[in-house]
């Protein structure tokens, strides 16, 4: 199969990046974060979450800075919610697209959200039927698709089970998140064309983790795969919380980078996208985990002390 010609990026920066960062990041920052994410020419901005704040404080501010976000043509904030609540809550902020997460493994499902993967589908339901009903489109899910931190190796056949699931409740999309980063590219395809025995691989993204050093090469291998849609994270930002001290999210700019080697569009200026995550890192006090990120920042400083 042949590569696609043009790639959606996702970026999970403003959420699945910032979540676990012990620092509170001010609803100023994060909105200044996703602004300068929307002019380098991302299209669809994950910006927060509607859950607890008891259990992710940093996302406690989520509907404080979907209020102050510009609105583009073109450009989505999709946001992710739990249950009926979380749900609730973004109608009121009055969000276009939410998303819903369920898990490959049955351990990781009871660790993470405290119920089983049927219940969990379960709970979902009401939650799609909802945002049909509102006209909100639905995104899902599912984590572990490629290995569980307490289950191991996960089925392929384990993985389209849940995405079948999804895809019946009305999602548009379905995301296959390698949560631990432990795939490789032979175990990333084989995992897609059993899920797109179930979805269409127009209706599937990827989500790697790049713990093992292996996102690209996945991610290579499912582009041959027919899947044009890749979540990612500015600077490489949030971690493995299952790896203490490695990698999470591959970083956008490493993506966009070889995306771009390829000849393939992505509408992404990335220089512009470095310089987001520069913005980010300096409120953060680290360095970008990107390596594209790095060099584009010792040009600029280069460039700088050269005027």
């Amino acid at each position: 199969m042949r590569l696609p010609k043009v790639v959606k990026l996702v970026e999970m920066g403003p959420r699945d990046g910032l979540q676990n960062e012990p620092a509170t990041i001010s609803a100023a920052v994060k909105i200044a974060l996703i602004e300068q994410l929307a002019d380098a020419g991302l299209k669809a901005i994950e910006v927060g979450a509607f859950v607890s704040p008891r259990w992710v404080p940093q996302m406690a501010d989520t509907a404080e800075v979907l209020a102050g976000l510009k609105k583009r043509p073109g450009l989505t904030y999709p946001v992710l919610v739990p249950n009926m609540k979380g749900f609730e809550a973004a109608l009121a902020a009055q969000v276009e697209e939410i998303a819903i997460f369920g898990a490959a493994s049955e351990a990781f499902s009871q660790r993470n959200i405290n119920c089983s993967i049927a219940e969990s589908l379960e709970r979902f339901a009401p939650v799609a039927a909802a945002a049909k009903d509102k006209g909100i489109r639905v995104r899902g899910y599912i984590s572990c698709v490629l290995g569980c931190p307490y289950e191991g190796n996960i089925p392929p056949r384990a993985v389209a089970r849940v995405a079948a699931a999804l895809f019946k409740l009305g999602c548009y999309e379905i995301s296959l998140g390698d949560t631990i980063g432990v795939g490789t590219p032979g175990k990333a395809q084989a995992m897609s064309d059993a899920v797109a025995e179930h979805v269409p691989r127009e209706r599937l993204a990827v989500h790697f983790h790049d713990t093992y050093g292996q996102a690209l090469a996945n991610i290579y291998a499912c582009l041959e795969r027919g899947i044009a849609v890749v979540d990612s994270s500015v600077a490489g930002l949030g971690g493995c919380p299952y790896a203490k001290g490695a990698t999470g999210n591959v970083a956008t700019e490493d993506v966009c980078y070889m995306l771009q080697g390829l000849g393939i569009a992505t509408g992404v200026d990335l220089e512009r996208l470095a310089a987001a995550g520069r913005f980010i890192c300096q409120h953060l006090g680290k360095r970008p985990s990107s390596r594209v990120a790095l060099v584009l920042a010792a040009r600029a400083t280069e460039a700088a002390a050269g005027k």
